[in-house]
């Protein structure tokens, strides 16, 4: 991302009223502006999210403490994803690193976690909270395949073992007061009322629904979000406003699981797609149907992302 790209974006965002950002990769950190990039949108009045995976290099962390460390939690918050130690080991340099930064940023920092397989652990999580601080909230998230991609991911079918997971967990979770924060893609039919219940009693904002959460690239390219990334992409240039943007790929969601036949059918009555409540596992689940054509699709994405390039 150029500063010329970015401060085009934050004038975009400002005439729509949007005062939120998000900055993500790749790791944004070891961007070479990275730090003037988040100053600048702070000055510009953004409240600024950062999602990391904490691998960050001295050099980049003394920064951090000298620039950061007066501004409020409430307008900078790191989202960093981290990995089960004993599941996804690392080497010892990268877990010091992200040991370090835990222990700089963690009143800034609210822990994620990207489920890919049913068998998952928090535990390592919740010491990670205790043993550095961090915001008491976990954001979820489900990995989804990824056209084109080679990707560990959680199938339609693997949901109710996942959420039957994460439920074993809720004497950590209510014990340690610590809000479990769902990300899309978690369908609400897979949830017993219990289960719903102790949600909402936890104060989970869980949002069952499917809309568009558009990224823009660093080409000024736009897409509806991460695993759509390579599909559909539209310039930034197109758009006058967030507004038209989000109507554009709220109108591009219907089409695309359309593309999907069959995977909605069990769908079909159900009372919370009828109530508004769930969108039927939205896009993520129709996205299955691209693992066996990703390489049908890829000349495709290509010659798409090129006229992209030209008109940028």
């Amino acid at each position: 991302m150029t500063w010329e790209n970015l401060i085009y974006i934050a004038d975009f965002l400002e005439a729509s009223d949007h005062r939120s950002v998000s900055l993500l990769g790749g790791e944004p950190t070891i961007h070479r502006y990275f730090v003037d990039f988040v100053l600048y949108l702070l000055e510009r009045n953004f409240t600024v999210t950062v999602f990391t995976n904490g691998m960050v290099s001295a050099a980049r962390l003394a920064q951090f403490k000298t620039y950061f460390a007066e501004v409020s939690v409430e307008r900078l918050h790191f989202v960093c994803n981290l990995n089960d130690p004993v599941q996804t080991p690392t080497s010892e340099k990268e877990t010091r690193r992200v040991h370090d930064f835990l222990s700089v940023m963690g009143p800034w920092t609210s822990p994620g976690f990207n489920i890919y397989r049913t068998d998952f652990s928090l535990d390592f999580l919740f010491d990670y909270i205790n043993r550095f601080g961090l915001k008491r909230s976990l954001r979820l998230g489900l990995t989804q395949p990824i056209p084109g991609k080679q990707n560990a991911f959680i199938r339609p079918s693997e949901i109710r073992a996942v959420v039957q997971r994460l439920y074993s967990f809720r004497d950590r979770f209510d014990l340690l007061r610590v809000k479990p924060g769902l990300d899309c893609g978690f369908p609400i039919c897979q949830f017993t009322d219990e289960e719903l219940g102790w949600l909402h009693r936890s104060g989970c904002d869980a949002l069952f629904g499917c809309g568009p959460a558009f990224d823009i690239s660093p080409d000024m390219s736009v897409y509806y979000c991460f695993p759509l990334s390579n599909y559909r992409r539209k310039s930034l240039f197109d758009f006058d406003s967030v507004e038209k943007i989000d109507e554009h790929f709220r109108s591009t969601r219907d089409p695309i699981k359309a593309e999907s036949p069959g995977i909605f059918a069990e769908c079909d009555g159900c009372r919370y797609q009828e109530d508004g409540l769930c969108a039927g596992g939205g896009l993520c689940q129709a996205l299955h149907r691209f693992i066996d054509e990703a390489p049908i699709r890829l000349p495709e994405i290509e010659h798409e992302l090129s006229k992209i390039r030209m008109s940028s």
